[in-house]
């Protein structure tokens, strides 16, 4: 992975160099199938997902200044495109439901202080067991999607990270270039897809037309509450700790990044988009390719503004260009690097436990570990558990 510079070396909070443009796409590992399953499952229209999406990278890059990545929020997506594959009960109008719902329990969270508060309760061995077991997810993850084509994905790999040490462009170049000539030597149907792409202007539509209450418990009671303990601990506590750990001079708070959470997510239910979070995978990703400024998410928001505007009616072909295997080597790196810097465990040996314990059950699911690290940590503190 590339070397990070001295604290003292970091740049402005707006840059747009190449290492930014590089780091501006370390992040398609996770954004590109859930916005093509949301696309071809659920149904969602294609200007006011990628529309949200670009509005809010722009502002998180402008806002915090680093590479504060936006991303799905992956239990919803995972909810909403299983339902709507096997009982076609999530429709477009309840995912419009879940942002909303989300938007308002984040800036509720935030502006009151709660998650702050609820924050202070958890102690350093549950997040860095969380963000160490995100990482681990995201590298088997990106395994599954490498495996589907072994022969291409691990030369990639291997080059990859050799260019990442010299040239993070070079290294994303390699990958998107790649990528991009294999799906179109092996689909046939990709390449007159993509001939077929022409520029046509669309503005998302109100999302919320012909509501029924199906659509609104959905949207609340299956899609947004559960969410909840996931985006505490992969959308609050992780890129809270991963940021102020890479880049000290620009420090974030809970509360900064819930307030954030809760306003894009309120605004972006008025265009169409899909529930959003700031992920620390997506903040490694970035970081990992070369990214250390806020100029890397204004990059990808002002790409997807623009898909938003003249090309989401060509963004199933346009999505086509992005093998399952290329995407794999992103998220497998994406991996290693968050974590990389969760390896620092405590020397008692009742936080290493939590730790490793949180760590193990993140790889399945967030909201369990967060819950099972909380209960353990206290646990520890009162003495009660015996090694």
């Amino acid at each position: 992975m590339a070397e990070r510079p001295e604290t003292s070396l970091l740049p402005a909070r707006l840059r747009f160099d190449s290492r930014e443009f590089s780091g501006a796409f370390g992040d398609l590992g996770t954004l590109v199938p859930f916005l093509l399953a949301y696309i071809t499952v659920v149904g969602v229209a294609p200007a006011g997902m990628l529309l949200g999406f670009g509005l809010a990278l722009i502002a998180a890059g402008c806002y915090f200044g680093t590479p504060m990545a936006v991303q799905p929020m992956k239990a919803i997506g995972a909810v909403a495109i299983a339902g709507a594959a096997q009982t076609a009960t999530v429709t477009p109008e309840a995912v419009a439901v879940a942002t909303l719902a989300t938007g308002l329990i984040w800036l509720f969270m935030g502006l009151t202080g709660a998650a702050a508060r609820l924050l202070r309760w958890i102690g350093r061995p549950v997040i860095i067991g969380i963000t160490l077991g995100l990482g681990l997810a995201f590298m088997l993850q990106g395994t599954q999607l490498m495996a589907q084509a072994p022969w291409f994905a691990a030369p990639l790999l291997v080059l990859t990270v050799l260019l990442l040490a010299r040239k993070a462009i070079l290294a994303m170049l390699l990958i998107l270039g790649s990528g991009a000539a294999w799906a179109l030597s092996s689909d046939v149907g990709a390449a007159h897809a993509l001939l077929a792409v022409r520029p046509e202007f669309v503005l998302p539509s109100w999302p919320l037309d012909g509501l029924s209450w199906e659509a609104l418990f959905t949207g609340v009671i299956l899609l947004a509450l559960p969410q909840l303990p996931l985006t505490l601990g992969n959308a609050v506590l992780a890129p809270v700790e991963f940021s102020n750990r890479e880049f000290p001079q620009r420090p974030v708070s809970e509360r900064k990044v819930a307030v954030s959470t809760g306003l894009i997510n309120t605004l972006g239910s008025t265009m169409g988009a899909v529930p959003m979070c700031h992920g620390a995978g997506g903040m490694a990703a970035q970081a990992g390719f070369g990214a250390r400024s806020g100029g890397a998410p204004v990059i990808l928001g002002v790409i997807l503004v623009v898909l938003a505007l003249w090309f989401s009616e060509s963004l199933a072909s346009l999505l086509r260009l992005f093998p399952m295997p290329a995407l794999g080597v992103m998220l497998f790196l994406a991996g290693i690097q968050l974590a990389l810097g969760s390896c620092d465990f405590a020397r008692d040996k009742g936080e290493r436990f939590v730790s490793l314990g949180s760590a193990a059950l993140a790889v399945w699911n967030v909201g369990i570990a967060f819950l099972f690290g909380v209960v353990m940590y206290y646990i520890v503190r009162r003495g009660w558990l015996k090694l």
